[in-house]
């Protein structure tokens, strides 16, 4: 399996596509990062990707693998990262 691109990577791929410095792409890169953690409680969409969005989670009762017992999880809020159909199309492919 091949390894995942590091941000330098990224940054030198964008920059070698739009004729821009490193420098530059990882600003960019940086900046985007930036402007989804502001406005993931209003749902951030990256078109052609996917999207962060907020959700709720319910409290609910666990299990402790190790000894079986029962245990109480506390209701929680999470981020989580949903896949554009165009995102899944282009890398499972159709069916």
């Amino acid at each position: 399996m091949a390894k995942a691109l590091s941000k330098s990577q990224i940054a030198a791929a964008i920059a070698e596509k739009n004729g821009i410095t490193k420098k530059t792409a990882t600003e960019i890169l940086e900046y985007i990062a930036e402007l989804a953690y502001k406005n993931a409680k209003n749902t951030f969409t990256i078109p052609g990707l996917g999207k962060l969005v907020l959700v709720n989670r319910k409290a609910r009762i666990g299990r402790n693998p190790a000894t079986g017992e029962s245990i109480k999880i506390a209701a929680k809020r999470v981020v989580k990262f949903r896949v554009a159909k165009a995102a899944k199309d282009a890398i499972l492919g159709t069916k």
